[in-house]
C-alpha cells in the first residue's frame, strides 16, 4: 500500500474519530497492512495524522478556491459552502484544525496558519479580483474568518436540525458587511456590488409551519 494509499485510509478513519480514539493496531487492522508500514512512512502515529490533516487541509482550499468561472458574489457563496461541507464531511479532523490539536501543538497551528490565510487570498480574489490587499483589509478578513470558524464549530453540534444552507446565507451576509466597511476604511478596495442572479437561502421555517420569504 502506498503513502497516499494510507493518507487516504487515514482520512476515513479520523473524520469522524479523535485522535486518541484510534490506537496504532487500530489503524494498521483497518488499513490491512504491518504496523511497520506506517511507521515506515510516518515515523509515528502523530506524524501519520499530521500527514493526514495536511491533506485534508489541501482538499479544503481546493475546494473553497474552486469556480472561478462564476460571478464574484456566487463565488464566495460557494467558498463557504465548500468549507462548511467540509467541516461536516471531516468533523473530527476539522476541530482539530481549528482547536489547534491536543494541548498547544505548534505543527496543528502552523497548519491552521496556512488555512488562514489561503482563506483570505480565495476571499480577496473573489472579492477584488486579486488577493494583493492592504493591511487594514487583511485584518477585517481574518476577523470575518474568525467568526466563520468558531460559527462552523458550533453549528456541527446542531448540523442535524439546521440545514448547512443557514449558516452558509449567514456567513455570507456578515461577509458582505465586512466587505462594505473595508471599504469606508480602505477606498482602494471597494465593495463588489451585489450579485443579482444570486438569491440566499429562504427555506427557514416559520413557528407556524410556513417556510419563510
Amino acid at each position: 500500500m502506498r503513502r497516499s494509499e494510507l493518507i487516504a485510509t487515514g482520512r476515513k478513519l479520523f473524520a469522524h474519530t479523535s485522535y486518541d480514539a484510534l490506537s496504532m493496531d487500530d489503524i494498521a487492522q483497518h488499513a490491512g497492512v504491518a504496523k511497520g508500514l506506517i511507521y515506515y512512512y510516518f515515523k509515528n502515529k502523530r506524524g501519520y495524522y499530521l500527514a493526514i490533516v495536511e491533506d485534508s487541509v489541501a482538499e479544503l482550499v481546493s475546494l473553497a478556491a474552486g469556480g472561478n468561472e462564476l460571478p464574484r458574489t456566487q463565488r464566495v457563496q460557494r467558498t463557504v459552502e465548500a468549507y462548511l461541507r467540509f467541516a461536516q464531511e471531516n468533523e473530527a479532523a476539522y476541530r482539530t484544525i481549528i482547536t489547534g490539536g491536543v494541548g498547544f501543538d505548534t505543527q496543528v497551528q502552523e497548519i491552521r496558519d496556512a488555512v488562514r490565510t489561503g482563506l483570505v487570498a480565495t476571499v480577496a480574489e473573489g472579492a477584488y479580483g486579486h488577493h494583493d490587499i492592504p493591511p487594514i483589509a487583511r485584518l477585517a478578513l481574518l476577523g470575518w474568518l474568525s467568526s466563520v470558524e468558531w460559527l462552523t464549530l458550533e453549528w456541527l453540534e446542531y448540523k442535524d436540525d439546521v440545514q448547512r444552507e443557514v449558516p452558509r446565507d449567514l456567513l455570507v451576509r456578515m461577509l458582505r458587511h465586512t466587505l462594505n466597511t473595508i471599504e469606508e476604511f480602505a477606498p482602494e478596495c471597494p465593495a463588489p456590488p451585489p450579485d443579482l442572479q444570486w438569491r440566499p437561502f429562504t427555506g427557514l421555517t416559520a413557528p407556524n409551519g410556513e417556510s419563510g420569504a
